[in-house]
């Protein structure tokens, strides 16, 4: 029986939930990896996709963004303590410690991923003519895809990407859940402001979309 790096404690917690030690190593693994594929795709949406105005951020808000992405890194990494044969044990044995949670956050990330990322084109669009020429920055109200339910279905699908590696790390990871509140109160609070420049702007603005939350909030 070779050691999972876990305490005695943690251990039995993983046992509880049929977790061993390389699927721990699995599930951090694939949270970097969707991590690492969000963090490429949103650099590829700023660059190719969105139309920005003219107005900018603080720098301290430009250093949170760099510091909380590392942050994040290092939080998926000090939840699962990886020695060397649990790494050998994922490498040699990769299908047999795949879970269904492993398949089901997986799913959820590439369902949402897919959703932010049509959701941002929309908006790109707004500022762009047919031959993708931006044409100007002024607000228009989208429509299309996540944006029939939520005024920020951008900020929701980054919610839902971050559940889903709540999900792939087994349900159970008390930390991650504490990131994921954290990006729901960020990304509502968001919400709530775009939602309500939105009504403030546009006099026709579809009365029955939420803020956030489709149907509640």
């Amino acid at each position: 029986m070779y050691s999972t790096g876990l305490t005695p404690k943690r251990h039995a917690e993983c046992v509880a939930f049929g977790i061993a030690g390389g699927e721990l190593a699995l599930s951090a693994f694939l949270v970097l990896v969707f991590l690492w594929l969000h963090s490429w795709r949103r650099l590829f949406e700023c660059l190719y996709v969105s139309v920005f105005s003219n107005a900018v951020i603080h720098i301290a808000q430009y250093c949170f963004g760099l510091i909380y992405y590392i942050l994040v890194g290092l939080t998926v990494l000090s939840q699962v303590p990886m020695d060397g044969r649990n790494v050998y044990v994922v490498g040699k044995n990769l299908l047999m410690q795949t879970r269904w949670f492993h398949i089901l956050g997986m799913m959820m990330f590439i369902w949402s991923s897919v959703h932010q990322y049509k959701c941002h084109v929309i908006l790109g669009n707004l500022r762009k003519n047919k031959a993708g020429v931006i044409i100007h920055c002024n607000h228009r109200i989208p429509f299309g895809d996540w944006f029939d339910y939520v005024s920020s279905p951008n900020y929701l699908a980054e919610l839902m990407i971050y559940v889903s590696m709540a999900v792939t790390l087994g349900f159970h990871n008390v930390t991650w859940w504490l990131v994921v509140t954290y990006v729901f109160f960020s990304q509502a609070l968001a919400a709530f402001l775009s939602h309500k420049f939105y009504k403030s702007k546009f006099a026709s603005y579809p009365k029955h979309r939420k803020a956030f939350l489709p149907f509640l909030f």
